[in-house]
């Protein structure tokens, strides 16, 4: 089964971007996943197919008005069930949980905001998710977009070499990753940890666990603290 992405936006010609490229791009090529883009501007008014105005309320910016983006929505949104995302630093932190989720199913519908964001009114007349991907402000949802079906195409069947890749990765279990090591086994007077050249694969799993906590703890106190309370 293809994983389908329909998304809208004002830039179509921003994907597929580098996705294109890579383990993404060759997934595309065998059909693992497709893309289909609506621009949004096609759903404009007037001569100049204008798509926003000034906020209610004063304030800088612009928003995307609810009659043009509801044309849209209504001309192109899938048939088949799959959730529309908007991309919205005020959505919810995408996790690698919820990755896991899209990717699993048959795809996805993905609305690029731009200027100040989208009118409210439709986020609660559609069945809208609004995602964030962190905590820091872009210049518009295209690279947001981006990220996060690069973060889906690589979760689906096919597309990684190992299946165990997509395993022992950072957020699989909720921890940072353990760290790397290859050759030469000695870089700069620095020794490659001993356990990792012993052939002992039940000592290195132990090592690599305990390492990916240590990780956790020292770098996102936050992940390991919300790790802790699941244990309990």
């Amino acid at each position: 089964m293809t994983w389908q992405v329909d998304i809208l936006t004002l830039f179509p010609e921003m994907f597929p971007g580098f996705l294109e490229f890579s383990l993404s791009g060759k997934a595309l090529n065998r059909g693992e996943w497709s893309f289909c883009t609506h621009a949004l501007r096609n759903f404009g008014l007037g001569n100049h197919k204008a798509v926003d105005d000034t906020p209610f309320g004063g304030g800088a910016g612009m928003v995307i008005r609810p009659d043009v983006l509801s044309f849209a929505l209504e001309a192109t949104q899938p048939k088949d069930n799959r959730p529309m995302v908007y991309l919205s630093p005020k959505g919810k932190l995408l996790t690698q949980a919820s990755i896991q989720h899209y990717a699993s199913g048959p795809g996805v519908y993905l609305i690029c905001g731009r200027y100040e964001g989208i009118d409210d009114r439709v986020l609660r007349h559609y069945p809208i998710e609004e995602v964030s991907i962190g905590d820091y402000i872009l210049s518009g949802g295209e690279p947001a977009a981006l990220i996060f079906m690069d973060a889906c195409i690589r979760l689906l069947p096919g597309v990684m070499g190992s299946l165990q890749s997509g395993v022992e990765e950072s957020f699989s279990k909720g921890l940072l990753e353990y760290p790397h090591y290859t050759k030469p086994a000695v870089w700069e007077g620095k020794h490659v940890p001993d356990i990792l050249k012993s052939g002992n694969h039940q000592a290195i799993a132990l090592w690599r666990e305990k390492q990916a906590q240590l990780i956790t703890q020292e770098r996102r106190p936050d992940l390991w603290e919300r790790v802790a309370n699941v244990n309990k």
